[in-house]
């Protein structure tokens, strides 16, 4: 068909369509389609949040600045964290050595600065009480920029908000499945997960099925971490355990499974549990699972020092709600009611 022909036919069949009322022709009907606001939900909850609300960012002219202290005039570009990002550093420009000591799990840091400790690099900054609020949730995605954080470790009903609050900055957003028991199935937690994911989760944090590895089913603890794993192929998967309710051999076992199929992390705790992350326990995961899987140490983190010596001890990953302080140094308040901070 030639040119004129095809074009004779669109004309006709747009003809139509207005005729019929399902194409408007006006021009300005068009503008105002292309203008209307787009609102984001969470998802299968189906809240919309709206901008009164939301936490206003200094601009470049009151000398604000944007992810890790690039001004509002230098991030014109959204960061992509990759290769040609106009802000992000090549990983093909550092050697082994600097990989290790940034830690080779996680290396999307836009614009270093003072505020991105090699700590900050590790670390999900995490919120997940209860009775969280949207502005709670806002300021902790400010932070996640400011401190170049691995990630904001949040739950689900606000996954949607984070992703689009952190959009270009380098921080991923994480979020919780089956949490904080473990005790939903496997069809229920691989929901959670697509639901997670549709709404913007890069990472996914799934409660192991504690009831089982300690009636000794392990047939069932390795089906319910599959059904997540199949549920997030491309995104990173972490298991936790619940380490404070775990013998030791059931440690090893709820290590070993969670290799066997094929996530990315095991990890310690909930932080509701009553016990957090500990030395040993880091060191005996570690021992585990082997150099090539991720280990996260959560629960009770709440200073620099005791950062550290999970890192030391073997952690790639620390889930801390008392970030801002383990990367300034700072003492952080003492956790309400004597329990353990997540």
């Amino acid at each position: 068909m030639r040119e004129e022909e095809l074009r004779r036919v669109v004309d006709a069949v747009v003809r139509v369509l207005a005729e019929q009322g399902l194409l408007s022709s006006k021009p300005e009907a068009q503008a105002a389609t292309s203008k209307r606001e787009v609102k984001v939900t969470t998802g299968t909850a189906g809240k919309v949040f709206s901008d009164s609300w939301q936490m206003q960012r200094p601009s470049a002219a009151a000398g604000g600045k944007e992810c890790c202290g690039a001004s509002k005039g230098d991030d014109a570009a959204e960061h992509t964290a990759g290769p040609n990002c106009p802000h992000c550093a090549s990983v093909g420009e550092r050697n082994l050595a600097q990989l290790a000591e940034l830690g080779v799990d996680r290396i999307a840091v836009c614009h270093p600065t003072k505020n991105c400790s090699q700590i900050a690099r590790t670390v999900d900054h995490t919120l997940l009480k209860p009775n969280a609020t949207q502005e709670e949730i806002a300021k902790l995605c400010e932070e996640a920029r400011t401190y170049c954080f691995a990630s904001v470790c949040i739950n689900p009903s606000y996954v949607a908000l984070a992703a689009r609050l952190l959009r270009g900055s380098g921080v991923k957003v994480c979020t919780v499945v089956g949490f904080p028991l473990g005790s939903t199935t496997p069809t229920v937690k691989s929901i959670e997960s697509r639901d997670a994911m549709a709404n913007g989760a890069d990472e996914i944090d799934m409660v192991i099925n504690i009831g089982a590895l300690k009636s000794g089913n392990d047939a069932m603890v390795l089906d319910d971490i599959c059904a997540v794993r199949e549920a997030t192929r491309g995104r990173v998967l972490k298991v936790i355990l619940e380490t404070a309710l775990l013998s030791n051999e059931e440690k090893v076992r709820a290590c070993l499974l969670s290799k066997q199929a094929g996530a990315d992390f095991v990890k310690t705790s909930t932080g509701f549990s009553g016990g957090g992350a500990t030395v040993d326990d880091i060191k005996l995961m570690r021992q585990t699972v082997g150099p090539m899987m991720g280990v996260k140490a959560s629960g009770g983190i709440r200073d620099t020092a005791t950062a550290q010596a999970m890192i030391s001890a073997g952690a790639t990953r620390l889930g801390t709600s008392a970030s801002v302080a383990i990367v300034t140094d700072a003492k952080p308040a003492s956790p309400g009611g004597g329990k353990t901070a997540y």
